[in-house]
């Protein structure tokens, strides 16, 4: 008797996590996200424009919506100056980062985040505004002193939207009562009574420890066990895959930025997308530039 009433109990329970789990899109690493991941980067959740969701007027509470796609990390004149990234246009605070400190079989040690990790880092150590550019669109929108840090009351003479708070991607504080932080929706509760994506994934914040090592070299792959990179094109050394002897989209890099080939945030994630059947299929989950289904990123460089 108690045995059948644990069933039934267990069945009416799952019974009703499938009538009010939200809906599971093509994103696989995202179920809730209204992103179709097809095509390129203006279908993604990288696109902060947010024209592929139905309710921008709620985004619109946390950041500018500069209407443009590619202004949010990059503009054509006035770039940051501090960081060698392409015409790069998001302000990089001079953080210092915790960094990966087990063991290393290489006995290597992990070093500061290089360029290749601290462009991902300007949005997702949570401590810079989507939002906070140094060249926003159109004239009188310029601040060199954006490139180091962020100046709200320069923010807001941005005409069109007039945010509660230029919000990073997740706030410990804000989740709750406000401001309206990305987390305000987008964490915890609020993300699941919404039908909303849990944020706090993409929230690698200032301590590294439990992130995977970034500012370390390729180990000799004669002594230890690794793959042998199989390209060098100058500051890249790459798996070659298809042997076209240029670093593509979809190959595993290591870059040189003063202190040999390192693996940085970049060597595994395009934040563009990687198209994983050809151009117009949808890109591979987050962001990565090798889909890992069977560990097969992970076995790109681990010889196991």
């Amino acid at each position: 008797m108690r045995n059948r009433i644990a069933i039934q109990f267990l069945a009416v329970n799952i019974t009703l996590l499938l009538l009010f789990s939200p809906p599971v899109a093509q994103a696989q690493w995202d179920p809730n996200t209204k992103a179709s991941n097809l095509g390129s980067i203006v279908n993604t959740r990288h696109n902060m424009t947010q024209s592929w969701t139905d309710m921008p007027m709620w985004m619109n509470k946390s950041r500018n919506d500069y209407q443009e796609v590619c202004v949010y990390c990059h503009t054509p004149h006035g770039s940051n100056s501090t960081i060698n990234a392409p015409l790069w246009n998001r302000t990089n605070k001079t953080n210092t980062y915790t960094t990966y400190n087990r063991t290393l079989a290489s006995g290597q040690t992990a070093t500061q985040p290089g360029l290749n990790s601290l462009t991902c880092l300007s949005c997702h150590d949570g401590t810079v505004a989507i939002d906070s550019i140094i060249n926003m669109p159109g004239s009188d929108g310029y601040s060199v002193a954006q490139e180091t840090g962020q100046n709200d009351a320069f923010l807001d003479t941005w005409a069109g939207t007039n945010p509660t708070k230029h919000g990073v991607i997740f706030n410990e504080a804000a989740n709750g009562n406000g401001p309206y932080d990305c987390s305000r929706c987008h964490a915890d509760n609020n993300a699941l009574a919404l039908g909303l994506a849990e944020f706090r994934v993409f929230w690698i914040g200032t301590d590294l420890t439990d992130d995977h090592p970034v500012g370390v070299q390729l180990p000799n792959t004669a002594v230890y066990d690794f793959n042998p990179a199989s390209g060098i094109d100058g500051s890249l050394k790459f798996y070659d895959t298809n042997s076209n002897g240029r670093a593509d989209t979809n190959e595993v890099r290591f870059y040189d930025t003063g202190s040999g080939y390192e693996v940085e945030c970049a060597s595994c994630h395009d934040p563009h997308g990687v198209p994983s059947a050809g151009p117009g299929s949808s890109l591979i989950a987050s962001f990565l530039r090798v889909d890992n289904n069977g560990s097969t990123l992970c076995l790109t460089c681990h010889s196991k």
